[in-house]
């Protein structure tokens, strides 16, 4: 068995601009609670979140990206030993234009029952996610402070 999340928002924006705001670093450390990624962003290369003081939370490898639609994240936590030993989850964002906003779906997923990683992400993506679309929406995130 597996254990999956799945969130999803729209967002009133431009494919091309909410690509932007997951992938620039200017973008995510306003909506990540200071946290940046970092990536060439091609298929195969490797993936990292940097939290604000420095630690890497967050590792893996671009499974499949195909901008401004697509994106695959092979992705493994790093700084709790209890999450890291979960090993690898599979992290898919699709992106559909809708009329003047975007559907976002963010699924998050590992082969593993009662996943304690699963049940970690399924707390932080809402906050993050609304982070984005309300910057992007008003130039503003909702929540400023980290969880």
């Amino acid at each position: 068995m597996a254990s999956s999340f799945v969130y999803v928002t729209f967002i009133r924006t431009t494919p091309d601009k909410l690509w932007t705001a997951l992938t620039e670093r200017e973008f995510t450390e306003k909506y990540w609670f200071g946290a940046h990624l970092v990536s060439d962003w091609k298929t195969g290369s490797a993936w990292k979140i940097i939290m604000k003081d420095g630690r890497v939370a967050d590792t893996g490898e671009l499974l499949e990206i195909d901008p401004p639609r697509r994106m695959v994240i092979k992705w493994r936590n790093e700084f709790m030993p209890e999450l890291k030993a979960e090993g690898y989850s599979r992290c898919v964002f699709d992106i559909e234009q809708m009329g003047d906003a975007c559907k976002l779906t963010i699924s998050h997923s590992i082969e593993k029952d009662h996943s304690k990683f699963v049940e970690a992400v399924s707390g932080g993506w809402p906050r993050i996610l609304s982070n984005l679309k309300s910057l992007l929406e008003t130039g503003k995130v909702a929540l400023p402070d980290s969880p």
